[in-house]
């Protein structure tokens, strides 16, 4: 059954990506929620090992691209290549055709590639020239950014913001997991670490998310989840103290995102009904990118994370 295959698939990648519980989690929510993710964290703590790790595990082709000052929307898209022996131009497809894309520090690419990554993530597709061309059914887009080196950096349009489903903040391994990461890395150069166990194959990751859509969502927790959203919108409704840190709230796409993250989320826990508990757990990655804060949030030093606190202690369920 699928929930095995992804109860042991979760189990080996924590066994992986040491100290990295909620982005082994929400990895694997995002794929069967079918949603794009947005990494944030320093460097070396293993971002680009999950996103290989989780492809490892699947029956899918992965590629992982840099992303750079001069890179090119043709880098991502692929070309058109000329053939000198039959004469005729032959498209080359590039790194977006692959089923799993990790976009390592995503920020350093001009806004002519974000566009081209924006119409991937958002229609699935890509257009070359005048040719349309449709991506992989199973398509999902990993993307890092690293927050301590801001120089030469683009930031991200609100409109690709808007697009991942989650983002995702990680931070550094206490002690007893760093000498954890130290021994693992010790057995991986010795080669006895074990291998993935046995592929889950595309067919069931579907099969997987027609199931997570049908898990109960029931009425009072739908009520609930819309108005943490509307309170993003209208918060001096709440607080005057919100108004003032917010200037714009969620859109309805946080709405939609949310209800199939929460679904995706008890489903992985082995239930078959939504809590309360995963609507507020799925908030903070569903909210964190999408609120827009005032000058006056950054002067007083108040992040997402804070905000989306007080609307949890604000909205009753």
């Amino acid at each position: 059954m699928p929930k095995s295959n992804f109860s042991q698939l979760r189990k080996y990648l924590n066994t992986q990506i040491l100290g990295q519980a909620e982005l082994v989690d929400n990895l694997l929510i995002a794929l069967l929620a079918d949603g794009h993710i947005l990494v944030e964290g320093p460097p070396g703590l293993a971002k680009t090992r999950a996103v290989k790790a989780l492809s490892d595990c699947i029956e899918a082709n992965f590629h992982r691209v840099q992303f750079t000052p001069d890179l090119l929307p043709a880098d991502l898209t692929g070309t058109d290549i000329y053939r000198a022996e039959t004469g005729k131009f032959e498209f080359q497809p590039g790194p977006l055709f692959h089923n799993i894309v990790l976009a390592d520090e995503i920020n350093r690419a001009p806004a002519k590639v974000q566009s081209a990554l924006l119409e991937a993530m958002a229609e699935q597709q890509i257009t070359v020239g005048n040719k349309t061309m449709k991506l992989p059914k199973l398509f999902m887009v990993m993307a890092t950014q690293n927050p301590i080196e801001q120089e030469g950096t683009y930031p991200l349009p609100e409109a690709q913001l808007d697009r991942f489903m989650l983002h995702l903040e990680i931070d550094y391994p206490n002690k007893a997991t760093e000498l954890e990461i130290l021994r693992l890395t010790d057995r991986e150069s010795q080669q006895q670490v074990a291998a993935p166990a046995e592929k889950i194959s595309q067919q069931a990751i579907m099969h997987a998310r027609q199931e997570v859509l049908n898990i109960h969502l029931a009425p009072a927790l739908e009520h609930y989840l819309v108005d943490l959203i509307m309170a993003t919108r209208e918060p001096a409704k709440l607080d005057p103290q919100l108004a003032s840190w917010i200037t714009f709230g969620a859109s309805p796409r946080a709405t939609i995102s949310l209800a199939r993250t929460v679904r995706a989320r008890a489903w992985l826990h082995g239930r078959d009904h939504v809590l309360p508990e995963d609507i507020q757990t799925c908030l903070y990655p569903i909210l964190r990118h999408r609120l827009l804060l005032s000058f006056e949030a950054e002067a007083d030093g108040i992040n997402a994370n804070q905000v989306i606190e007080r609307i949890l202690n604000h909205v009753a369920f």
